[in-house]
């Protein structure tokens, strides 16, 4: 480390707290996979390390790009940046903490020993306010045990009080197998409590001036004890502009599912909920706001991989990994199947080079091959190799989801990425995609006259046509390329729609399609990227 402080402050200014979160984001991600190894409850829910990861990353992002000079303009940091970037139960509590943080944090000036115990108990506080049916054994207990001891220390330097706290979340942690039986029948500790653990721990780390300890190997999974079930759909949702209560919401979605989560901040709303009913739950909710951004995963998906993963750990790493950048429930697990780590991200959520270069990390693969889908992430991608020294590293240049699913699809991992490119790069060039989405001011681009609100249709990102319905611009556009023979040969098209169209919708323009284009073979998943209600790859 080059910026840890010489001497523990007296008290914590905005900017001390600010490096030292950063700091943290770093030391939480060398234990993601010893994190993840843990997860069992209350199902196997994503990877609970890789979430908090990603939580935190958010915040980082924020912290970095504001700079914040003032405890007001950190606490809008940590509200606002954990909320964005909040992933799976374990992110959006985590949010929730640093939420009650923030609460506390933006009186203060600084943060010496009082307002340090007050801060960590609004901490606690708003993590339990966040759970419909608050569970101990879980990093709820780990959180709130914490903040109590704190609460009881009569430390005068608030580093000496984060010590004793971290030491009580350490103890803690420790008695979690037998608050839940779960925990007990696996032999493991919560794994939202230790991510909460390890966060404690990254900023004391940075304070004392430590490195980054060596990655802990992970020998066994938790989950191996557990036989395959159906758990359903993880959904969650992100809602701007929303004019009701958080509440109110909550009640609306309780009845779809389980492990419920609505939480909000700065005039957004969170949602997570595991449900068999997906589309329709986030059609519903959609009403309530603007959709800035969903996921739905398959946990029974999940699960199978977080098995496999585990029985991989005694085999040969693969030659050559697969990052690719996504967005929309149904691209990112077609990119996940074709062998991808996914980067969640595109159009108005371009991850940043950290992000992208933490998923080239995080593969075994001593080659890696990246994919950013999108104009405005290629730069970004494109710094990685500057970033990760330890591995090669190859960016195909692809600027849409289409391109990148094409080259998707010739990826081999037991090939040399030198040896690959050349055949995904002509893959990639081979393939047109359509994205019908909404205009969010009035322009004229390329003699195409648009006013706020209109359904536009682009082709490989040029924007061609406008109308009132995505149906009729798509099927404009589909005009254009096949009857106006933009391209030859267009034998097969893939249709992703959005959760807010449903899937009534989108079946009935495939009838039109194919009435109309008979030797045109459609195939239509959900799962479109947010903001988009149609996307269509033309190979």
């Amino acid at each position: 480390m080059t910026d840890a402080l010489p001497i523990a402050p007296d008290t914590l200014t905005a900017g001390h707290l600010a490096r030292a979160f950063i700091y943290a984001t770093d030391w939480l991600g060398v234990f993601v996979e010893e994190i993840n190894a843990l997860n069992v409850y209350p199902v196997p829910d994503g990877d609970t390390g890789t979430n908090m990861h990603l939580t935190m990353q958010s915040l980082r992002r924020q912290l970095a790009e504001g700079d914040p000079k003032s405890m007001r303009e950190l606490a809008h940091a940590l509200a606002y940046g954990s909320l964005m970037g909040a992933r799976g139960n374990s992110g959006v509590i985590l949010s929730q903490v640093f939420k009650g943080f923030a609460e506390v944090a933006k009186g203060c000036e600084v943060l010496g020993p009082k307002g340090l115990r007050a801060a960590l108990a609004g901490a606690a506080k708003s993590a339990y306010a966040a759970v419909v049916k608050p569970v101990e054994g879980t990093i709820l207990t780990v959180v709130r045990r914490a903040a109590e001891a704190a609460g009881a220390s009569g430390a005068s330097r608030p580093l000496d009080l984060l010590r004793e706290a971290s030491s009580e979340a350490r103890r803690a942690l420790e008695q979690t197998p037998d608050m839940l039986p779960l925990l007990k029948q696996a032999g493991v500790v919560d794994a939202g409590g230790l991510g909460f653990l390890r966060i404690l721990e990254g900023i004391l780390a940075y304070f004392e001036g430590r490195e980054l300890p060596v990655p802990p190997r992970v020998t066994s999974r938790a989950q191996e004890q557990f036989q395959e079930e159906e758990f359903g759909f993880c959904t969650e949702f992100l809602l701007s502009g929303v004019t009701v209560s958080t509440r109110r919401i909550q009640e609306v979605v309780t009845p779809f599912g389980e492990s419920l989560l609505v939480v909000g901040a700065e005039g957004f709303v969170k949602g997570h909920i595991h449900t068999e009913e997906p589309e329709r739950l986030l059609a519903t909710v959609a009403r309530f706001g603007k959709m800035v951004r969903s996921k739905v995963e398959d946990m029974s998906e999940q699960h199978s991989e977080i098995l496999a993963s585990a029985s991989a750990q005694e085999v040969q790493a693969p030659l050559s990994a697969l990052v690719a950048v996504s967005a929309g429930y149904g691209l990112t697990r077609a990119f996940r199947g074709f062998g991808a780590r996914v980067v969640g991200g595109g159009q108005t959520n371009n991850p940043s080079v950290q992000e992208i270069a933490d998923a080239v990390r995080s593969v075994e693969a001593e080659q890696v091959l990246v994919l950013p889908n999108n104009k405005n992430i290629v730069l970004a991608a494109e710094r990685v190799a500057e970033v990760v020294s330890d591995k090669i590293v190859r960016v195909l240049p692809t600027t849409t989801l289409g391109q990148g699913l094409a080259a998707a699809v010739m990826f081999q991992d037991d090939r040399p990425v030198a040896d690959l490119y050349a055949e995904m790069a002509a893959a990639a060039a081979g393939t047109l995609t359509i994205e019908v989405t909404t205009a969010s001011r009035r322009a004229t681009v390329g003699g195409v006259a648009v006013e706020e609100g209109d359904f536009i249709g682009l082709l490989d990102n040029e924007l061609r046509v406008s109308g009132a319905t995505p149906e009729g611009v798509l099927e404009t556009l589909l005009v254009e390329v096949i009857e106006a023979k933009v391209v030859e040969d267009v034998e097969v098209a893939t249709l992703f729609f959005s959760a807010a169209l449903g899937a009534e919708a989108a079946g009935a323009l495939v009838e039109t399609l194919e009435s109309r284009y008979p030797e045109l073979e459609i195939e239509c998943h959900a799962g479109a990227p947010d903001l988009y209600a149609y996307v269509m790859v033309l190979e």
